[in-house]
């Protein structure tokens, strides 16, 4: 049986952070996905990265996060396609207009540089592409965006050179558990012994608690994405609306990459072969293309007659309070848990990646993590929507 100091499982940004940081230590990693390196969240994604717009809990980790992401190409040695050219979000009406002032209030008063536009002419001062009937936003000018795909193959490429193994297309059937202590799990195809786990599966991660007697509270609604063809340069900005129910930007080869809010998910999920090996495919209504498109069009006037290039849906792990778990598996030693990020969990995936290395390594986290804890959800009686971009 083969054994290993840690297995990560799930080969979004989250794991392949995770697994980063704990190879640095010294330590030997398994990574391994039922599919492959960003298939799910951390594939469909926008791929803000974004402090704007953040639950107080969140906002520190996020700010941390934006100071990685400036270097990571370097760290990594390959590019990410990481910009720092801000975030907008939208209001459309007086009552998002006074929502949105108040937001950057309160986060201004946090430490975080957001500036409140009061007015269209200000907005088209830095996004002309920007409708005229947008009456206010909010602007901040340290956001940004990276590239998912770029930045997963920087990942697995250090990963690979970093001595990792990496095990794609390897279902985790079960954790084992021995004595109250994780030592290892089972997959479709063998066991492997490890001293710790490191759970970053996204939707399939209570599939894998539940049998332990664990579980957290998840929706899993579905995201609708739109990508166009490319077009002439209109937008620098990842632009959002009060609400969350679009966000939209501009791909550095002019592709526009558009995003709905959450909506139903009626839990059909197809698996095709591609020449990547296995991959999940969830086919999004006409209705909800329909609904991104016919937004777009209000936000940014004349997108209508792009080419569409492609469309996709992706699936939330969305936790009660949209804030991700960060923790410990209560009762067995070993078994660290990082899932429920809400569709906003990819700009945070190099600190996650550190908070999650020091779980497992038993070294204490550099963050408050209190916010975070896998038994808070009692408590909670009220639903909180995803912001969706980043």
């Amino acid at each position: 049986m083969e054994k290993f100091d840690v297995a990560v499982v799930g080969a979004g940004i989250s794991g392949c952070a995770t697994a980063f940081a704990l190879a640095k230590t010294g330590a030997s990693v398994i990574i391994l996905d039922r599919f492959g390196p960003a298939a799910m969240a951390s594939g469909w994604t926008l791929a803000g990265v974004r402090q704007s717009g953040r639950d107080p809990a969140e906002l520190p980790l996020a700010m941390a996060a934006v100071k990685i992401w400036q270097t990571l190409h370097e760290e990594l040695g390959a590019p990410t396609r990481y910009v720092q050219r801000g975030n907008l979000r939208l209001a459309r009406d007086a009552a998002e207009y006074q929502q949105l002032h108040n937001m950057v209030r309160q986060q201004a008063n946090s430490g975080l540089d957001l500036t409140f536009l009061p007015d269209n002419a200000a907005i088209r001062e830095i996004a002309p592409a920007i409708s005229s009937e947008i009456p206010g936003a909010s602007f901040c000018a340290s956001d940004g965006h990276a590239d998912p795909q770029t930045t997963s193959a920087a990942y697995i490429a250090t990963l690979e050179r970093l001595g990792v193994t990496l095990a794609m297309g390897e279902v985790v059937e079960r954790i084992e558990v021995v004595g109250g202590k994780a030592a290892g799990l089972r997959t479709s195809n063998r066991s492997i012994a490890a001293d710790s786990v490191v759970l970053t599966a996204g939707v399939f991660t209570n599939s894998l608690l539940e049998p332990l007697g664990l579980n957290v509270p998840l929706e899993t609604p579905m995201v609708a994405v739109v990508r166009t063809a490319p077009v002439a340069p209109i937008l620098e900005q990842v632009i959002g609306v009060v609400g969350g129910d679009w966000a939209g930007r501009q791909e550095t080869n002019g592709r526009l990459r558009l995003t709905s809010g959450a909506l139903p998910w009626n839990g059909t999920m197809e698996t095709v072969v591609t020449a990547d090996g296995p991959r999940p495919k969830i086919r999004p209504p006409l209705s909800s293309l329909r609904a991104i498109i016919d937004k777009a069009e209000l936000l940014l006037p004349g997108l209508s007659d792009a080419a569409i290039d492609d469309c996709w849906s992706g699936l939330l792990d969305l936790t009660p309070d949209a804030l991700p778990v960060l923790d410990h598996a209560p009762g067995i030693d070993g078994l660290v848990v990082g899932m429920g990020f809400s569709g906003h969990g990819f700009c945070l995936g190099p600190v996650t990646g550190h908070i999650l290395c020091d779980l497992a390594t038993g070294n204490t986290p550099a963050h408050d993590l209190s916010a975070f804890g896998f038994d808070r959800f009692s408590g909670i009686h009220t639903k909180t929507e995803p912001a969706l971009h980043g």
